[in-house]
């Protein structure tokens, strides 16, 4: 196996931290913590699983641009 440059372990690395932001996304999306959210209650006005929902899609969009941007600025 022939050594990778520092640029292409950058790369792997980049990509490997994106494939576990869609798999923590995946998991915060899932039933088993939809449903502890998924009751009666309201932040501000908003419903408790809205809110979530919302911030869990914010973070993961953050997340990704920050990864995806900081491998830009390398270049």
């Amino acid at each position: 196996m022939l050594p990778m440059s520092p640029q292409e372990q950058q790369e792997q690395r980049r990509g490997q931290r994106l494939l576990f932001v869609s798999l923590l996304f995946a998991v915060l999306l899932n039933f088993p913590l939809l449903a502890v959210f998924d009751h009666s209650g309201r932040v501000l006005g908003i419903p408790v699983l809205y809110l979530y929902v919302l911030l869990a899609w914010a973070t993961l969009v953050l997340l990704t641009g920050l990864l995806v941007k900081s491998g830009k600025m390398s270049k």
